[in-house]
């Protein structure tokens, strides 16, 4: 074997032009992205503000701008696919080979839900939940960094596997044997394998970190029942992340030790059984599905209960509600394979206890109607998101209750219908909140407005896009058309095909909306200011700071004494209250030690990928001297002296002031 394990330069897949030209573009758009940032002198503000920053809310941002970069590339997967579907009808090969278009809709998945909603939601979650308890950061500032670079390193490297080598060929849940050495001797179930190793490693050391703020660092007075709904539904689903990522980290560590070290845990003639992977995927992959959508909940009651003035109606119900999913979607995970031959009584359970999921989730949606009901609802952009959401998610709640009866979905498992069930709940639920939140936070973030124009025309071609995009697919699933086909030969099926692939050029026409709106609010953002801090007029704690938050949150840590906490404060006169004196706030220093770590374990991942085992050892061992050099750095903490507190909080309150008459 050579110096370079199995890479060579016939890994790298010149012969294919959409790859070439792919490469050639994504070079073209990181030459110009670095000349500009020469070009404008921002290297230091770069490095120094953004990357090596530990304040939650640039984190977050660096999460959202990270999960736009990685929904560009999987949706254009998408396009790609639907396109190829398209075309490739009645004895047409299209214009993709088998072996790519298997690669593209494993990525697809694996991107869409690992390294677009996952960053999605985490980026809201860190703006946002630390102002809404009253904390100043989160519990561990630098395990936050740490997390998004581990994030971002899982992300390089499935980056690569565009440009060097191959992806997986297997579908993104990667059942054995199909992922084992004897089927897929390739790189690309080595790429899956570290890159959602090393993703999930930071996502569970986020939830870690969330858990022990939410639990340890409220501001005083405020109880659990206190919290905002956001902040609870994000709870729940850190909860979820602690439980099952941990599963996921091992099914993957013994489909390791399988392609490696040739062990047999999933190997059925060595002695294993294939179906512990599945077993132990899904334990894993159905909670998934509830991090995801549980904190757009959250989002879409903040959203009901700002735009229509009043509070959330049954609050506490709402609490118990996303408790409820949570421990219920956590113990139905084997009606993903209700077609392997289990008991009825095993598969009575599972169908059963999914179908109980709905009625927390009816009560959600009807406590959602009851806060509208008498309310003066504003259409605005993110209402609009919740609108969406409300009408989109019923159908796929309503067919997710059809998949829940073992006898219907053994005949639907593997037709398209159930891919189509899957994208009604993942995008009309969590993507439409997480976008929705974008809308909603977005002046609290960067301190200006989005174009509301350009919002709307976004809004209504995800809408439109996605109703054509995917009900034919209910419609194909009902035809026969089964999953994971690259070629059809069915006439019946042609017509459908390309309606659904004008949803998805009208779903592209929205994602290009939304990538106006955020240019044409960036250059007229002086225009678009948000002044009062309150852009919305909204309920929650996070309001009370100034937009953007200063670096410290808050100059003095607030007392909560209700639930809706500001609107308290500002009944009492106290919201923009301004002291004459304030302590100097302890804060902590920005490191390099989070990038430097997630580094060295992402060259570590891409040299076990292609057997160099010399540089994965110095990747283990860079990581491990950043590690130890992390833990004795001792200058990791400052002050802000009380005299820059008042100056930078008394131009907020004075425009508080002006702004509120």
């Amino acid at each position: 074997m050579s110096i370079l394990g199995k890479l060579s330069l016939d890994s790298i897949p010149y012969h294919e032009p959409i790859l070439v030209t792919t490469f050639c573009v994504v070079a073209l758009l990181a030459v110009v992205i670095v000349f500009l940032i020469t070009r404008y002198n921002k290297w230091g503000v770069l490095w120094n503000d953004w990357l090596t920053s530990i304040d939650h809310k640039r984190l977050g941002i660096m999460y959202i701008v990270l999960a736009l970069i990685m929904l560009l590339r999987g949706f254009s997967d998408a396009i790609l696919m639907r396109t190829q579907l398209a075309l490739a009808t009645d004895g047409d090969p299209g214009y993709l080979p088998p072996h790519h278009y298997d690669q593209i809709f494993t990525a697809h998945g694996v991107i869409m839900i690992i390294f677009m909603a996952m960053p999605f939601m985490i980026g809201l979650m860190n703006i946002v939940v630390p102002l809404q308890i009253g904390a100043r950061d989160v519990a561990f500032p630098f395990l936050n960094n740490l997390s998004f670079w581990l994030t971002a390193g899982g992300a390089i490297l499935i980056n690569i596997s565009l440009f060097v080598g191959e992806f997986a060929k297997t579908g993104w849940v990667a059942y054995p044997p199909l992922a084992g050495l004897q089927f897929s001797p390739d790189v690309g179930v080595d790429y899956y394998i570290w890159a959602l190793q090393i993703s999930g490693i930071g996502t569970t050391l986020t939830a870690v970190n969330f858990l022990a703020t939410v639990f340890k660092m409220r501001a005083p007075g405020m109880k659990l029942m206190d919290m905002p709904i956001f902040t609870w539904t994000c709870t729940w689903a850190n909860i979820l992340i602690a439980a099952s990522f941990p599963i996921l980290t091992a099914v993957l560590a013994l489909l390791t030790l399988d392609r490696y070290l040739d062990f047999h845990f999933f190997t059925n003639e060595g002695g294993g059984n294939s179906m512990m992977y599945i077993n132990l995927f899904w334990a894993w992959g159905h909670p998934e599905v509830y991090i995801l959508v549980l904190p757009a909940f959250g989002i879409f009651s903040e959203v009901v209960s700002t735009f229509t003035g009043k509070r959330l109606f049954g609050y506490k119900s709402m609490v118990w509600a996303t408790a409820s999913i949570s421990i219920l979607g956590f113990i139905v995970w084997l009606h993903h394979f209700f077609t392997m031959g289990s008991s009825a009584n095993v598969n009575a359970f599972f169908g059963v206890m999914t179908m109980v999921i709905a009625v927390p989730t009816g009560v959600k949606l009807f406590n959602w109607l009851f806060t509208m009901y008498h309310g003066r609802l504003r259409i605005t952009v993110p209402v609009m998101w919740t609108l969406g959401f409300m009408v989109t998610f019923t159908i796929g709640g309503m067919t997710g209750v059809l998949l829940a009866v073992p006898g219907a979905d053994y005949v639907l498992h593997n037709s398209l219908f159930l891919i189509a069930h899957f994208h009604n709940t993942i995008i009309g639920g969590a993507v439409f909140g997480y976008l929705a939140g974008f809308a909603f936070w977005f002046p609290k973030a960067m301190g200006f407005h989005l174009n509301v124009k350009l919002g709307k025309a976004a809004f209504w071609c995800w809408l439109i896009g996605f109703f054509l995009a995917f009900m034919p697919l209910y419609v194909l699933g009902f035809l026969g058309m089964t999953r994971r086909l690259n070629h059809t030969n069915n006439p019946q099926w042609d017509m459908w095909l390309y309606i659904a692939l004008i949803g998805a050029l009208v779903i592209m026409a929205g994602i290009v909306f939304q990538l106006l709106q955020l240019y044409v609010s960036f250059r007229d953002r002086k225009e678009n200011l948000d002044t009062t801090g309150d852009p919305w007029n909204g309920h929650t704690l996070e309001w009370s700071t100034a937009s953007p938050p200063q670096v410290y949150n808050f100059a003095e840590i607030p007392t909560i004494h209700d639930i809706d906490a500001f609107t308290d404060m500002k009944e009492k006169g106290t919201a923009y209250v301004r002291k004459d004196n304030y302590a100097p706030i302890h804060m902590p220093k920005n490191t390099k030690a989070g990038m430097a770590i997630a580094g060295c374990v992402t060259v570590m991942g891409f040299a076990l990928i292609w057997h160099i085992w010399w540089l994965a050892a110095l990747g283990l061992l860079g990581g491990f001297i950043s590690l130890v050099s992390r833990a004795y750095t001792s200058d990791v903490d400052y002050y802000i002296q009380p005299d820059e507190i008042i100056r930078t909080e008394s131009a907020h309150l004075d425009s508080n002031n002006v702004a509120k008459g």
